[in-house]
């Protein structure tokens, strides 16, 4: 739930941070301290300053440490000709400095990237600041503008400086006429003031794709029931969209990750969401082959009930209109009972069983010759992603052969630059090719996807989910964190959330964040690399944790949760590089702002034209449930989400009963059950004073009024949470729980507790209900 400061300022536990220890804190972005969920500030102490600047490669265990880290910043600041990179947006005469020796000639000018040159740069002032101690070199710092009218893109800034050489003196001691010439490039981005916001008003559902099975599905919902879903969706309920979890790639080996918020990377597609009948070579296997692959397919959907792995607290029957004994206004209470047909209920997902038999079925298919034209386009996607796609195979393929995490590998291997990699691709090369064809044909796949969205009338298709992070033992920690240069990963931290009223310790996501200063030495080519994979096949991007883009709790290894600090990030880069992106993909970014906001970032998100995300459930006040007239319109706006209960065990308070069964209450189970009553009741009024709740309905129709509720907020974009469609009361993802819950393991049921295919789905009245309540938009 999102948290909002106040003015109560509780004591701290520990000492402000100060001196040089906070000034060099302070020029890495480190912040010694922050408002905590209560509005009480809370200080960073020195241990967990000095550990996070440790991780960010910066030397400050002893006072000696942080003057000599403070010293050499200041000197390798005066010493960059030009910022490493810069970032405007359009219609803004950006300022920047650029640092020379005293008297220097300096000429500048702009490379567009449509091969034009600006020399119009204007300066704007010039000063000698004093020079560090025991330093007798003095540095002029120029300030320019650059042209207002430069167009949105990436461009290049050139300087070249004539100066006077440093030290030179002739034989007479006199000193010497040389001079020194210096040409310096630096990327320069021109983001989009406002990106353009949805076309219109649109709805749409949001599943866990994996989740949703149709007949022709391989253990898990894949890239062809995407398709269908949207298709479905678009043409009979009028749809705009369909949102997904990320589909970002696992490890290629078990046991497979089952959170697809923890991938290896998030640059490339997850191979087991491909359709594999759907590959144009798959038509050309031998009878033989195909009589492979279609047991091995089998093999998949063969999964047989298992009690024991779903949540102990059965799923209650729905209820009919009328109200039942012990029920609050057609509310029914929370009821244990287990399925009536248990043969139907649906098993956990089996990743790992899927993960195998695709992989030999893939197998086949990509030893089957390609066309020529197939074959080109094969070698078109290979140089268009370049190193990076090569990079991951490769780590693919030593995963198979080596084991998951990279930390264990022979220490040769651990570099992707080393020779030994480049050894060990070469004897790999078969695996390798492997691993680079299942990313052009899941590419081909996403693509497929967004065509048929927008071909069956979605204004907007297919909205992926961009996951905050990686996992610290995969392809992109390998490739990001090990290798190039030093990594722009921070593999010495990882990110999470500071405590709060969920989770007294905090949170720990267990993923390496970016390097705020090597991401922008590196000119953000692996941030912006990233984001034009991501919008490639996308209409719209759902960005998990946006405010990690201003800052992020980064949590030094070894270090519990609540021993972080935030670390800031330039936003005006990283927001405006992700609008660049947007932009020049033509798709809609929406960010996930709930939590601790600050209060002027939700602002300064519109401002640039992001969305963001109202949850009805957070949407209160200190009186109540906000009115749905005073939400945001740019916003996406649901009942519930993925890490919620579905709506109908919330109003049931099942949610409760489930936390208090697992140990996740922080209270007595009795004031836990009085708040989630209270807060039920409280929109229940309210949809009964706007006459959307019949005295006496159901659970349906309540389920109905709340998402009608929604049609009367102005949000440019809602969605709806597929098992609510159907009924489904086990939740998705159970936060604050690894092994007591089958997070991300439960494949869309019904209220009763039997799986729902993509194509009961269809049939299904219920969904066709629910629809049509959004339908009227």
């Amino acid at each position: 739930m999102e948290r909002t400061t106040t003015e109560d300022q509780a004591p701290s536990a520990a000492e402000p941070v100060t001196g040089d220890l906070a000034r060099l804190a302070g020029a890495y972005g480190v912040a010694t301290e922050h408002h905590g969920w209560r509005g009480d500030v809370v200080h960073a102490d020195e241990a967990t300053v000095r550990a996070v600047l440790r991780a960010l490669g910066v030397a400050a265990d002893t006072p000696e440490d942080v003057r000599a880290s403070l010293a050499a910043y200041e000197s390798t600041r005066r010493q960059r000709l030009l910022p490493p990179v810069i970032v405007t947006r359009a219609g803004r005469s950006e300022t920047f400095p650029l640092h020379t020796e005293p008297g220097a000639l300096v000429e500048l000018w702009v490379e567009q990237e449509d091969g034009g040159v600006r020399r119009d740069i204007a300066e704007r002032g010039r000063h000698l600041p004093p020079a560090p101690p025991a330093s007798g070199a003095h540095v002029e710092e120029r300030a320019y503008a650059l042209p207002v009218d430069l167009p949105i893109g990436w461009h290049t800034l050139h300087a070249r400086v004539l100066a006077p050489a440093d030290v030179s003196r002739g034989s007479g001691g006199e000193p010497s006429a040389r001079v020194e010439e210096r040409h310096v490039t630096t990327s320069l981005a021109v983001t989009p003031a406002h990106l353009a916001p949805p076309p219109g008003r649109s709805w749409g559902f949001m599943v866990q794709l994996y989740s949703l099975l149709s007949r022709r599905s391989w253990g898990i919902g894949d890239l062809g029931d995407l398709a269908d879903l949207a298709g479905w969706s678009a043409r009979r309920h009028g749809a705009g969209f369909v949102l997904v979890n990320p589909l970002h790639a696992a490890s290629p080996v078990a046991p497979v990750e089952a959170s697809p918020y923890l991938p290896v990377s998030r640059r490339f597609t997850d191979p087991m969401y491909i359709r594999v009948e759907a590959i144009p070579e798959y038509a050309y296997l031998t009878p033989v082959e195909h009589a492979v692959a279609e047991e091995l397919r089998l093999r998949t959907t063969d999964l047989a009930p298992d009690l024991d792995t779903e949540p102990s607290l059965e799923p209650s029957p729905e209820p009919g209109p009328a109200r039942e004994p012990g029920d609050a206004d057609g509310i029914p209470a929370q009821k244990t009972v287990p399925p009536a047909d248990a043969s139907s209920a649906p098993a956990r997902l089996d990743r790992d069983r899927v993960r195998a038999a695709k992989r030999e079925a893939l197998a086949l298919v990509h030893r089957m010759p390609r066309s020529p034209g197939r074959e080109a386009a094969y070698r078109a996607f290979l140089t268009a992603e370049g190193r990076w796609l090569e990079d991951h195979a490769t780590w693919c393929a030593l995963v198979e052969e080596y084991g998951q995490d990279w930390h264990t590998w022979p220490e040769e291997l651990r570099d992707p630059d080393s020779p030994a990699v480049r050894d060990a691709r070469r004897r790999l090369a078969a695996s390798v090719d492997f691993h680079l064809w299942c990313q052009w044909v899941a590419d081909e796949q996403l693509a497929d996807a967004q065509r048929t969205a927008r071909d069956a009338g979605m204004s907007v298709g297919i909205v992926h989910d961009l996951a905050v992070g990686v996992h610290p033992d995969g392809s992109d920690a390998w490739i990001l964190g090990a290798g190039r240069g030093g990594g722009v990963l921070a593999l010495g931290a990882t990110g999470g959330a500071p405590p709060d009223a969920m989770s007294a310790l905090g949170q720990d996501w267990s993923q390496p964040p970016w390097h705020p200063v090597r991401l922008a030495e590196a000119g953000y080519a692996p941030y912006r690399e990233l984001l034009r994979s991501v919008f490639r096949n996308a209409g719209a991007v759902r960005v998990d944790h946006i405010l990690g883009l201003f800052r992020f709790w980064w949590i030094p290894r070894g270090h519990r949760p609540d021993r972080g600090a935030y670390v800031r990030y330039d936003h005006e880069a990283m927001v405006g590089i992700l609008a660049l992106e947007a932009h020049r993909a033509g798709a809609v970014v929406i960010g996930e702002d709930l939590g601790t906001v600050e209060p002027w970032v939700r602002d300064y998100l519109a401002e640039r034209g992001i969305l963001g995300t109202s949850v009805l459930w957070f949407e209160q006040t200190e009186t109540g449930p906000t009115a749905p007239e005073d939400w945001r319109e740019l916003s996406l706006a649901t009942v519930t989400t993925h890490d919620l209960p579905p709506t109908a065990a919330r109003l049931a308070g099942e949610h409760v009963e489930l936390w208090a069964e697992l140990g996740l209450l922080q209270g007595s189970p009795d004031d836990a059950r009085a708040d989630a009553d209270a807060d039920r009741d409280a929109w229940l009024d309210l949809l009964r004073a706007r006459g959307l709740l019949r005295p006496g309905a159901g659970e349906r129709e309540t389920v109905e009024a709340l998402h009608r509720l929604l049609v009367r907020a102005p949000c440019r974009m809602l969605g709806v949470w597929l098992p609510d469609a159907v009924g489904d009361r086990r939740p998705q993802n159970l936060p604050g729980t690894s092994r007591e819950y089958p997070n991300w393991l439960l494949p869309v049921a019904d209220a009763a507790g039997r799986r729902v295919l993509l194509e009961d789905l269809a049939a299904n009245p219920r969904a066709a209900s629910l629809a049509r309540v959004l339908r009227g938009l």
